[in-house]
C-alpha cells in the first residue's frame, strides 16, 4: 500500500512523462487514494490528459479535477466559431451518427444532445469535440436507444470480462434491469473499473450502466 507521498510522487511523475501536458502549473495532493488536481492548463484537451494520465497511477482510487482553464489569446472563439467546429469535426467523423446530435454553446462550454444506438458511438462524439480549440468544458447529455436486454446478457458480459486480461471477473458482481447494468465489487485500479465499464457497455441492449466498483490496490 502506497502512502499518500508515495502516491503524489507517482502522479507527478506520471503528469511529467506525459507529453500533452505542461506539468508545471499543476499541483498534486493525495489522501487515502483521492488524489487532487489544482492549478492551471491551457485547454480543455490537457485538463482531461490530466485526470487520464492520473487514472493511469496505481494506488488512485478517485481523482479531483480542480484545474483551471486559461486559454491562449490565439485560442479564443466565440460561440459561433466553436460550434461550427464541432459541428464540421462530428460530420467527419466515421462513427458519428452526426444527423442525431445536436451541439449547444454557451461561453465555450460544449453540450451534445441527441439519441443515439450505442454507447461507442456516443464516446466517438464526445472524442471529435473535446480537443478543439476554444472548448472549455464538455458535458454529454446523449442517450442511448432504449431496446429489450436478451435474457443471457448477465452472461456475455461476465464473458467478455473473461477474455479481458485486465479485468478480474471473480471480484465484479452483475445486476441487470431493463436496459441497465449495475457492476458492485473492487477492481485493483482505475484502469481495470474503466475496463469493466466499457465491457459492459458493449453487451447488446444495454441503455445504462451504473459503476459503483471500487478500487481496492
Amino acid at each position: 500500500m502506497k502512502t499518500d507521498s508515495e502516491l503524489k510522487q507517482d502522479v507527478e511523475s506520471e503528469l511529467k512523462w506525459e507529453p500533452r501536458i505542461n506539468e508545471a502549473h499543476i499541483g498534486v495532493t493525495a489522501n487515502a487514494g483521492v488524489v487532487s488536481l489544482t492549478g492551471h492548463v491551457l485547454s480543455f484537451a490537457e485538463k482531461y490528459a490530466a485526470e487520464k494520465a492520473t487514472k493511469r497511477v496505481y494506488g488512485v482510487k478517485a481523482v479531483a479535477n480542480e484545474l483551471d482553464i486559461r486559454l491562449k489569446d490565439g485560442a479564443m472563439r466565440s460561440d459561433d466559431e466553436v460550434a461550427i467546429a464541432c459541428l464540421n469535426a462530428l460530420k467527419h467523423h466515421s462513427l458519428v451518427p452526426f444527423e442525431k446530435i445536436k451541439v449547444i454553446v454557451s461561453e465555450g462550454a460544449v453540450s451534445l444532445e441527441g439519441e443515439v444506438d450505442w454507447q461507442y458511438q456516443r464516446d466517438a462524439a464526445l472524442n471529435a469535440v473535446r480537443n478543439l480549440i476554444g472548448v472549455v468544458s464538455l458535458t454529454s447529455r446523449i442517450t442511448i436507444k432504449t431496446r429489450t436486454l436478451p435474457k443471457d446478457v448477465k452472461n456475455k458480459i461476465l464473458a467478455a470480462f473473461h477474455r479481458n486480461a485486465d479485468i478480474d471477473a471473480r471480484r465484479i458482481d452483475i445486476e441487470t434491469h431493463e436496459g441497465k447494468v449495475v457492476l458492485h465489487g473492487n477492481v485493483r485500479s482505475w484502469t481495470e473499473r474503466e475496463q469493466a465499464q466499457s465491457a459492459a457497455w458493449g453487451a447488446p441492449g444495454v441503455t445504462a450502466v451504473e459503476n459503483d466498483l471500487l478500487v481496492v490496490p
